[in-house]
């Protein structure tokens, strides 16, 4: 089983208004980078590894994140918060115009682990659908898939393939040199 991230109700309301008020700011003040006071980072100054998702409607608008943790989680959220706004090269960035409906999520990663698989048949066994973030390598090639890309890719098969597709690998096989690591989340909405 992959392990989640537990959070106390108080703290997960201060990340998610950390993230709001971020995302606020980048479209209101364009790329100025969001620097949070060191107080306002309290109660949240161990590290941690977060992503933060925009979506209008069903539709992403932006996804930044962080796979590792290296810095204290509230300044994680914020940083993730306002490239997500700013900074996904998918889309422009955010305007003030947009934020009416606009809806944003937080999500916590935890550490990931390796899994042992040296062919495509071994991976595909192990994979937990809806529950695994996974992220894959192969030389300098390198991606990840939330576990909520599940709801749209539930197939482990076409899941797999889409991601090696998103790392630029050739999808349908097993490249060389495959690294492959899992993780668990825990994910907060909001909206602004």
């Amino acid at each position: 089983m992959t392990p989640g991230i537990e959070l106390p109700a108080p703290a997960r309301d201060r990340l998610l208004e950390l993230a709001a008020d971020a995302i606020r700011r980048a479209a209101h003040n364009g790329p100025a980078e969001t620097i949070a006071p060191e107080r306002e980072l309290h109660p949240l100054p161990d590290p941690g590894a977060s992503f933060v998702t925009l979506k209008q409607g069903d539709s992403l608008r932006g996804c930044i994140g962080t796979l590792e943790a290296h810095r204290p989680l509230a300044a994680d959220v914020l940083h993730n918060a306002r490239a997500a706004a700013l900074d996904d090269p998918r889309f422009p960035p955010l305007r003030a115009a947009e934020l009416d409906g606009l809806a944003y999520s937080v999500t916590l990663l935890s550490p990931a682990r390796p899994i042992e698989a040296h062919h495509r048949t071994a991976l595909l066994d192990q994979l937990q659908p809806g529950q695994d973030g996974l992220v894959i390598q192969a030389g300098a090639r390198r991606a990840t898939f939330l576990p909520a890309v599940w709801e749209h890719l539930p197939d482990p098969e076409a899941f797999l393939d889409a991601l090696l597709q998103k790392a630029g690998l050739a999808h349908g096989g097993w490249p060389e040199g495959l690294q492959v690591w899992r993780y668990g989340t825990r994910e907060f909405a909001g909206g602004l």
